[in-house]
């Protein structure tokens, strides 16, 4: 997961900049909520900072450091209210030690399917219910799995997206090619940035990367497992029904 990172670190901002969906989500959570809050996967400040900029205080686990050093660099460049309510914390979330509670813990976007192992999915969510302060929340956004593991694996390289790089201007098209292994839930990923520079020259970026999906009734029977009680599910961040052909799988746990 570190090495995906580290090669497509400098891309990320740019292809993330419209991706702005899951901030009224968390929001409104920490409303429910209060802080202090935590972000596993804190990536380059996206959510956190968006939170802190909403009043509450976040703290972010990271582990790599091409994207550490991009968040801290947004940080540095917030509102000096702003800065003080934001802590990025260097380190494993399976192995990191801290010394405080949450009132929330979040782990957004896609995070959870960089742990591949079942010791890993257990021990992650054991951490996290020791993280939530009593009456704390658990926020987990997954994709729903079933569209995946419908579509037929055909090998092809796709289009994902084309973007503007924020620092120099080019042109930026992602392409991925995929393979499913659906008796270990594990989709082979490489993902293909071709950098269009001024003078019509091609920088090529290729990063593989590896994503375990989750089906609720394991996540269900995993979060039971590490101590939570009530779970919801919703289909999307906008808290609609879980139900076949919704685009996500997004879980609270108390």
């Amino acid at each position: 997961m570190s090495g995906f990172y580290a090669l497509i670190a400098r891309y990320y901002d740019s292809e993330h900049d419209d991706k702005t969906e899951d901030f009224d989500f968390y929001r409104e959570l920490a409303e429910e909520t209060g802080g202090p809050l935590l972000i596993v996967g804190a990536g380059t400040g996206r959510i956190l900072l968006n939170l802190a900029q909403a009043g509450y205080e976040v703290d972010g686990i990271e582990q790599e450091n091409a994207m550490l050093e991009r968040a801290m660099r947004h940080r540095d460049a917030a509102a000096k209210d702003i800065q003080q309510r934001v802590r990025f914390l260097r380190g494993d979330a399976l192995t990191i030690a801290l010394e405080r509670q949450y009132q929330m813990v979040a782990i957004p976007y896609n995070t959870l399917m960089h742990f591949h192992s079942l010791d890993a999915h257990l021990g992650l969510l054991q951490r996290c219910r020791k993280w939530l302060a009593p009456g704390g929340v658990l926020a987990i956004d997954l994709p729903n799995a079933g569209d995946a593991f419908a579509a037929q694996d055909t090998g092809a390289v796709v289009l994902e997206r084309s973007f503007l790089d924020q620092e120099t201007g080019h042109l930026v098209m992602q392409q991925s090619v995929s393979e499913l292994d659906r008796t270990q839930q594990l989709m082979h990923v490489t993902w293909i940035y071709d950098e269009v520079a001024a003078d019509h020259t091609v920088k090529r970026t290729v990063a593989p990367v590896i994503n375990r999906f989750f089906f609720y009734s394991e996540m269900r029977l995993l979060l039971e497992r590490a101590g939570f009680e009530a779970i919801e599910v919703y289909g999307d961040l906008d808290y609609s029904d879980y139900a076949d052909g919704c685009p996500r799988m997004v879980i609270l746990a108390k």
